[in-house]
């Protein structure tokens, strides 16, 4: 990893908009995506070949994204030159993508907690997925996820994934632990640390799924007020007990390499990274299972470098630049004929990451969505993600 991705931030800042808050109506894991009410852009047919780039390409990224070992070979085989502004959170992202990309930007890298507001606010339109070849060779479940995929309308082509991890020192934890409970663990006061991210109360959710299956939860994001207030109330139990909300990524390393904390929920990056500076860590999915976070790059509606955009899917989307990007990041290829290009570049990088992970294993991983009013089954009684935001800084105190 290199130093530039240090301050690596991925925020589930969302905004519950009205028309999400009327319209989204649960989510389905199928290739097929959600069944929702039609976005702006449904109807924009998407090109049907890809023809000579513009010469340049703007991308609005997570800071890594385009590293240049392999943006530079893309630039000498397309003509393409790349110009990244990388985004510190999914809503500066948003912002950035208002009216379409103004003209200014073609593409952005979108985590699940963006990808519905850029499709119902009409700033991405649909992706032909008969352009990217290697779109064929996709876990089934990353063909058309919930999050990118509408009434079969692909609006971005998905990239790679991770799991939100329990981090623990070793030395301190010489039983590995299993579950989440160390988290909410009085035991640990003091030497915790989570995401200071109103998407945490997911976790708990997801915690108490398993522990208290009395409340019912199925879906950590489709709350009811009952669930909603345990996962609420056991958030705001643990808060004596954190060590500090971390916002960065660096936040969270440096807190480990110093000694302050020895337990906290992270990403694989965070693990990468202080393994590397020679700290006592490891890091496991416990057995409740675990939310996680999946990207989409996404065709701006103005794209002004619609050819190279295409050109740039191509590229990241083919086995040998997906497993560049999950090493390079600590993440997740979606394209399953990575696997032999990371144990190429790094022997036993494909099981460690799951990279060839069966279907049912993503069933253990609840991908980010935003939280809305309206349940899967069609009903009303979900807390709409305003809340969870309210709700998270009461937790906080």
């Amino acid at each position: 990893m290199a130093s530039t991705h240090a301050g690596w931030v991925r925020t589930g800042c969302l905004v519950a908009t009205a028309v999400l808050a009327v319209t989204a109506c649960g989510s389905s894991n199928t290739p097929s995506g959600s069944t929702l009410l039609q976005p702006p852009t449904a109807k924009t047919a998407p090109q049907t070949t890809i023809g000579a780039g513009e010469g340049q390409l703007n991308l609005v990224l997570w800071d890594g994204y385009a590293d240049k070992s392999w943006v530079d070979p893309f630039t000498a085989a397309t003509g393409c030159k790349v110009n990244q502004h990388p985004a510190g959170s999914s809503d500066e992202m948003v912002s950035l993508m208002k009216d379409g990309g103004g003209g200014n930007w073609d593409m952005v890298s979108a985590s699940g907690d963006a990808d519905l507001r850029l499709i119902y606010s009409g700033d991405v339109k649909p992706m032909n997925t008969a352009l990217i070849p290697d779109w064929t060779n996709f876990q089934t479940y990353f063909q058309g996820p919930p999050y990118n995929t509408i009434n079969g309308v692909h609006y971005g082509i998905s990239l790679q994934w991770g799991p939100n991890t329990l981090l623990y020192n070793t030395k301190k934890f010489v039983n590995p632990p299993t579950s989440w409970s160390v988290i909410y663990d009085p035991a640990n006061k003091g030497l915790i640390t989570v995401p200071d991210n109103p998407i945490q109360i997911a976790d708990a959710a997801l915690y108490l799924s398993a522990t208290k299956p009395s409340l019912g939860i199925k879906d950590p994001y489709e709350l009811n007020q009952t669930q909603f207030n345990a996962a609420v109330a056991l958030l705001k139990s643990q808060q004596p007990l954190i060590k500090k909300y971390w916002a960065l990524a660096t936040d969270e390393i440096s807190l480990f390499q110093n000694g302050d904390v020895t337990v906290g929920a992270a990403w694989p990056y965070q693990t990468i990274q202080l393994k590397l500076a020679g700290a006592p860590v490891a890091d496991t999915i416990p057995s409740e299972g675990a939310t996680g976070w999946a990207d989409t790059w996404m065709l701006a509606t103005k794209a002004t470098h619609p050819n190279c955009a295409y050109l740039w899917t191509k590229w990241v989307s083919t086995p040998k630049v997906q497993a560049m990007q999950a090493l390079s990041f600590g993440e997740t290829p979606v394209n399953t004929k990575a696997c032999a290009e990371m144990e190429a570049l790094q022997p036993g990088s494909c099981a460690q990451y799951h990279a060839d992970a069966p279907g049912s294993y993503f069933n253990t991983i609840k991908f980010w969505k935003t939280p809305i009013a309206q349940c899967g089954d069609g009903s009303n009684t979900c807390i709409p993600y305003d809340q969870w935001v309210s709700a998270w800084t009461t937790i906080k105190g």
